[in-house]
């Protein structure tokens, strides 16, 4: 490492920290696998994997001069990073000081996992607010006596239809002030929010407690890993979901949510005066329409991306990676927006907005567009009909860029799964002279397409449209990823202890005890900015 930071400008730990103090913008770019990632870094560090920075980095890091400072753990990616960062246009950009061992030696707190911000900005929330929970064996026994109650699962649709609490209904965390008074029978049934583990079900039973329903609210403690440690049985596949809103419960739903964002400091901001902001070159601007995905799709607002306000309060380092940036929320509905950003000022963000309509700004249809900051090379080619063809011939070598999760759930039949940074080392044990790319929709197949640019005696292609267009041309997929297909380590993405059905008790139980303590790490680290609601917020609605 202290090669890299002879060549490279640096910025100390001290600075880093001192800026997250001060308010000031800045990003700190973790530029490892997750895997890695997840096992030590700062409690801001947002992890941007060096093969993927071309598809993230534009949406992550909007504005090209905002001060930008990379490390690794003495991997050699730090420099090729940084540079990759300038040709990209970033004009301010460091290397973090001694990278994450010179963060440890400056006293620097270190955390693990994923999504830590929001995991114990969570913890800090019960302990403050001391967030109403239950039991998993009570909640079980309250279920077979038949009470009055209602189950509302937190997470993403996807992650409840692979397992759920039995009898429960899907209203992600986002959702769930805006629906529940549509879903209770009566102010009298008892609600009982989950999730996998803890922090989604801890806000999402604040916001209701916050939002001020007359029910009374749980929380169901340690979520569907509690209820496992407890012996008990996780219905699968299960595709319940809220209702419509009615116009009476949206008005009163508004009129809290309103008073929340006021209590918070949020402010609403006009469309001309969200141009000003736009405008501002002192400032990173995200723009996030915090609606559902399906929402989404059927028409938002041309700039904005999905990212869906229950996510975004769990997981905000997915979609902003400069903190203290300026983060403006759209819904269509006056309460969505508004619950989400009480949330992130409540994280520490000191600007964020909420837009009030939609009137004259120019609506788009469709999946969001990724972000990408200079088009895609004009490489060579090959459609899944010819590919197909190829590869029954048995003397092509199809490279898969997929992350590994996304590969292991299927992938072209004979292809290797490999990341960008090893894809030329990896290259080098085979001798086949036609050689294909592949990626999900072909983004991250045409980008490393350059990477092997050099390899004169080498037919490249890249599969057009990926693994997407193979399956619509009715080809079929293999599914696994083992020794015999995995040219890297599948440690890109980092197995959470709270997703998936296969889980060790003694990883989920460490994975509690680990929560559990986030509030004395966040005390020592000292750079969070949190500022939880403390008092219950009296009113009539």
């Amino acid at each position: 490492m202290n090669n890299i930071t002879n060549l490279l400008p640096v910025t100390s730990s001290a600075a880093v920290r001192q800026r997250l103090k001060d308010g000031a913008e800045i990003a700190l770019l973790d530029v490892r696998e997750e895997g890695a990632f997840a096992l030590a870094h700062p409690l801001f560090a947002v992890n941007v994997p060096l093969g993927r920075i071309e598809e993230r980095i534009g949406a992550l890091i909007p504005r090209k001069d905002a001060p930008v400072v990379v490390y690794d753990d003495g991997e050699g990616r730090t420099a090729q990073a940084i540079h990759l960062l300038q040709s990209l246009g970033y004009l301010n950009v460091t290397a973090l000081e001694g990278g994450l061992e010179g963060w440890k030696l400056s006293g620097g707190e270190i955390f693990i996992d994923v999504n830590v911000p929001s995991k114990a900005f969570g913890e800090l929330v019960e302990h403050v607010r001391h967030t109403p929970s239950l039991p998993a064996r009570e909640v079980h026994e309250r279920i077979e006596r038949g009470d009055d109650l209602v189950i509302l699962d937190a997470r993403r649709f996807v992650e409840y239809n692979v397992m759920s609490i039995p009898s429960g209904r899907s209203v992600p965390g986002g959702e769930l002030a805006l629906r529940v008074r549509d879903i209770v029978p009566s102010p009298q049934t008892t609600v009982i929010v989950n999730c996998a583990g803890r922090t989604r079900s801890i806000i999402g039973t604040q916001s209701l407690v916050n939002a001020g329903i007359p029910n009374p609210v749980f929380a169901l403690r340690n979520g569907t890993i509690g209820w496992t440690l407890e012996g008990l049985s996780l219905e699968h596949g299960a595709a319940r979901k809220g209702g419509d809103v009615s116009e009476p419960n949206l008005k009163i739903s508004r009129a809290r949510a309103i008073h929340l964002s006021e209590r918070t400091g949020v402010r609403s901001v006009s469309a001309s005066v969200l141009e000003h902001l736009l405008a501002d070159p002192a400032r990173s601007v995200y723009r996030l329409d915090v609606r559902s995905p399906e929402e989404y799709v059927q028409g938002h607002l041309a700039g904005f991306r999905s990212a869906p306000g229950g996510q975004l309060v769990q997981a905000t380092d997915e979609w902003v990676a400069v903190r203290h940036g300026t983060i403006v929320l759209a819904d269509d509905d006056g309460v969505r927006g508004r619950m989400t950003a009480h949330w992130l000022r409540q994280l520490g963000w000191d600007e964020v907005y909420v837009l009030e309509g939609w009137e004259g700004l120019p609506v788009e249809t469709g999946l969001e567009s990724p972000v990408l900051l200079r088009p895609l090379p004009d490489v060579a080619t090959i459609s899944p009909a010819q590919l197909h063809e190829r590869a029954e011939g048995g003397d092509i070598l199809v490279l898969d860029l997929a992350t590994s999760p996304e590969f292991r759930r299927g992938h072209i039949p004979g292809a290797r799964f490999v990341i960008r940074p090893d894809l030329i080392s990896r290259l080098a044990f085979f001798t086949a002279e036609d050689i294909v790319l592949v990626s999900p929709d072909g983004i991250a197949a045409h980008l490393a397409a350059l990477d092997l640019a050099g390899e004169k005696n080498r037919r490249v292609r890249v599969l057009k449209g990926g693994t997407q267009a193979w399956q619509a041309a009715g080809y079929t997929l293999e599914m696994g990823l083992d020794a015999g297909n995995a040219l890297s380590a599948p440690d890109d993405v980092y197995k959470r202890p709270y997703e998936g059905t296969d889980n060790a008790s003694e990883a989920m139980q460490s994975y509690l005890d680990w929560e559990f303590g986030l509030v004395a790490q966040l005390e020592k680290d000292g750079t969070h900015g949190f500022r939880v609601l403390e008092e219950e917020i009296q009113a009539t609605f």
